[in-house]
């Protein structure tokens, strides 16, 4: 485990003091998974451009163009 100082602004300091009462978890602990969740989005953003950098079109036409045209199941249709 590392450890880091952070400068934060005492009004997103207070603030986190009182999430994390809330939620019953340490400052420490609310700011940690802050951070994973951030990370988490920001990759799964660049894994998504790199895939669909990789995309082709007419792929895509290809394999749409194997779907049968059915008329979807009650549960699945929009109204």
């Amino acid at each position: 485990m590392s450890t880091l100082s952070v400068r934060l602004p005492e009004s997103l300091h207070k603030k986190a003091k009182e999430l994390a009462v809330l939620e019953h978890i340490s400052v420490n602990q609310l700011i940690s998974t802050a951070l994973a969740e951030k990370i988490s989005a920001l990759t799964a953003e660049e894994y998504l451009h790199q895939r669909a950098a990789r995309g082709s079109r007419e792929k895509f036409l290809k394999a749409l163009s194997r779907v049968k045209e059915v008329e979807p199941d009650e549960e699945d249709r929009l109204y």
